[in-house]
């Protein structure tokens, strides 16, 4: 019996990978990450990118980079980004932001659960709207703490358990779908409270419902957490 032909997205052979699961990984690879694209570039969401980078200095690693809407917010205090992002499209959607600016970004990590860096070798962390779509978000925060320097801060703005229980049972009834849908985008996921979990203290908080986005998925806390 012939060899069937391999999927360049999920490097196995089709002819034994579900029709579904095919279809799941083409759109994960190729579809997701511009619609991401397109909806995390808005003009409403980029004064909340400019606020959690404020203070950002020295060596900084971003968990999430996506398509690089950030890049433009990074303070000149960065001396350099590690961005750690698996979708290839993303990075590739990330080139013009990349080329227009002077900081130095390198593509240097792929899985945000196993970050390939030394142990205390950063100054600082970013993640934007990422916490929610990490398997293990547990294991992430640990690599954070584990590869920043003593007293480096994370700093972070992400969606989660809305603050009022009449949001929180929407975003429990629609929870499953949205995972679907966006990637394992989880809705209710108490941001605070895993990163008090991992060790961080949180330093500055806001939470708030994001303007023009419903409820469900807008329940956003931005803060900075120390490591200690």
């Amino acid at each position: 019996m012939t060899a069937g032909p391999c999927s360049p997205i999920l490097g196995r052979r089709t002819d034994i990978v579900p029709a579904e699961e095919q279809v799941m990984g083409l759109y994960g690879e190729h579809v997701l990450p511009r619609i991401v694209n397109v909806a995390c570039g808005t003009r409403t969401v980029a004064p909340l990118r400019r606020r959690v980078c404020e203070g950002l200095a020295g060596d900084v690693v971003e968990i999430g980079f996506g398509s690089g809407h950030n890049v433009a917010f990074y303070p000149t205090a960065v001396t350099r980004v590690a961005a750690v992002e698996p979708a290839e499209v993303g990075w590739k959607l990330a080139g013009k932001r990349l080329h227009a600016t002077s900081i130095p970004v390198q593509r240097s990590g792929l899985d945000g659960q196993s970050l390939p860096f030394p142990d205390d070798s950063y100054d600082a962390a970013l993640s934007t709207w990422t916490m929610c779509t990490i398997p293990d978000v547990a294991a992430a925060l640990h690599e954070l703490r584990r590869v920043l320097k003593p007293g480096g801060t994370l700093h972070f703005v992400e969606h989660g358990l809305a603050p009022d229980e009449r949001v929180r049972r929407w975003q429990r009834r629609l929870e499953p779908m949205q995972k679907r849908i966006f990637g394992g985008c989880h809705l209710t996921r108490p941001i605070v409270d895993l990163l008090t979990t991992a060790g961080f203290t949180i330093t500055e908080l806001d939470v708030f419902y994001e303007k023009g986005t419903p409820k469900v998925g807008g329940a956003d806390s931005l803060g900075i957490a120390l490591s200690p």
